[in-house]
């Protein structure tokens, strides 16, 4: 099986033996396969890698198992992110442009990891899922909470969750499927868009927050 697509740099590994090498060998091979547009299952991955499905199978039990393996080499940096930002808008910012160019690098395969997770949506949904496990993605929660921490003396609980909640609108391949797709921007228009819509969607937090907080305060005069 012919498979191509662009090299992602893999993270170094603390295994090292025949073992670590062909688990990277088969992730290797999955990565170019998602990046050539293809969603793979981990019997085709086996194929491509040469290796039997036996051993395919001992590394990666079951599709979500591989594709989430996939996805997490593809973030890279994305898992990575820090920021000692005390303003959430700049810190917003600097999230979106760490990941958004790692997305747009890398949007065959998670346009295909998005694929599969619809995919299984409609099995569930029609009750022919079996006992394949779900694929899950949740990255975005834990790096839209961390970014929006520094509103912690400003917002609550429930309104920093709500606001996490609607940046997670634009923050992933999802954006890029809109405003790439949709609205045929570049990359870098997307980009530029998802950080004035994130901008926006914490001033609009502050301000709504602000607001209630003068309506409540008693009047003087």
């Amino acid at each position: 099986m012919q498979v191509s697509g662009q090299q992602i740099e893999m993270k170094p590994i603390s295994e090292r033996g025949p073992r670590a090498r062909t688990r990277r060998l088969m992730l290797e091979t999955a990565i170019r396969l998602m990046q050539s547009g293809i969603t793979p299952s981990v019997t085709e991955v086996a194929e491509a890698a040469e290796v039997s499905r036996a051993t395919a199978y001992r590394y990666f039990p079951s599709q979500a198992a591989l594709v989430h393996a996939v996805v997490d080499e593809a973030l890279g940096p994305i898992l990575q992110w820090k920021s000692g930002e005390a303003d959430a808008r700049v810190r917003i910012k600097d999230l979106l442009a760490t990941a958004l160019p790692r997305i747009d690098e890398f949007e065959a395969t998670f346009k295909a990891a998005l694929k599969l997770s619809i995919e299984q949506w409609s099995q569930r949904q029609a009750g022919t899922l079996g006992s394949e496990p779900q694929f899950t993605r949740g990255h975005r929660i834990d790096l839209l909470r961390d970014a929006t921490s520094p509103l912690e003396n400003k917002l609550d609980e429930p309104a920093r969750e709500r606001l996490a909640q609607a940046l997670s609108l634009v923050f992933g391949v999802e954006t890029l499927v809109v405003l790439k797709d949709i609205w045929g921007l570049s990359g870098v228009q997307a980009q530029a868009v998802a950080e004035w819509a994130a901008v926006a969607l914490v001033d609009a937090a502050i301000n709504e927050t602000e607001g209630m907080d003068t309506a409540k305060s008693p009047r003087s005069g």
